[in-house]
């Protein structure tokens, strides 16, 4: 899961019109802790992880690979 969610993380940041930077800003982390999770070396908490999905607008469930469904 924790593969498929470094995948799925970049994938829908990447699509997004948001930088790492306005990312980091909008979810109260440092831009490090979005690049830690770009590259798998960390994962979200579940606060973070909720806006996250918020600010991405995708749901935590395909972020986590519970479903294949974006939203």
């Amino acid at each position: 899961m924790n593969i498929l969610f470094t995948k799925r993380f970049n994938e829908v940041l990447s699509y997004s019109k948001i930088s790492q930077t306005e990312l980091a800003a909008r979810v109260n982390v440092s831009k490090q802790c979005i690049s830690d999770y770009k590259s798998g070396k960390s994962f979200p908490s579940i606060q973070t992880l909720f806006l996250i999905c918020k600010v991405l607008e995708v749901s935590a469930d395909y972020l986590l690979g519970l479903t294949d469904e974006y939203k």
